[in-house]
């Protein structure tokens, strides 16, 4: 089957199979490797990636459903070899150890600040709950990411 989407900013266009899941088409057709798949079953985030500006588990996406959307992926949140603010602000406080949740991690803080660009503490726990690190213990994610929309406000 046909499917077309933006991704990362660029229009695509590919043939698929109906059961291939999101993950796989962005990890073995455009090896976008930065999405990883850790428990695919929708529990970890690590798969997370930004649908239409929602944050999402690629694992339980089927690529066609990404037909006529819009997907980022952790490789285009960056400006070409320029850092995000989010992702310098992960660097700085120390919210990257193994790396492995690193990119669900942004990217779901992600949609939270272009939903909320000054969210409260609770609502940045909210928006990575369903992110699983077993590093950094949480404190230096929520620190960056509310640096991050403090840097946003001023």
């Amino acid at each position: 089957m046909e499917v077309r989407f933006k991704l990362n900013g660029k229009e695509e266009e590919v043939t698929t199979e109906p059961y291939l899941r999101l993950i796989d088409l962005l990890r073995d057709y455009f090896n976008l490797t930065g999405t990883k798949e850790g428990c695919g079953v929708g529990e970890c985030g690590a798969c997370t990636v930004l649908m239409n500006g929602r944050a999402v588990n690629s694992c339980l996406v089927l690529a066609a459903q990404a037909n006529d959307s819009e997907i980022v992926t952790i490789e285009g949140i960056a400006e070409g070899e320029v850092l995000s603010s989010l992702q310098k602000n992960f660097l700085t406080y120390g919210a990257v150890q193994c790396g492995f949740c690193t990119p669900g991690m942004v990217l779901s803080a992600s949609a939270l600040l272009d939903q909320n660009p000054n969210p409260t503490e609770e609502e940045i726990k909210d928006a990575i709950a369903g992110n699983l690190c077993r590093c950094t213990g949480y404190k230096q994610i929520i620190e960056a990411v509310k640096e991050t929309a403090k840097e946003t406000i001023e």
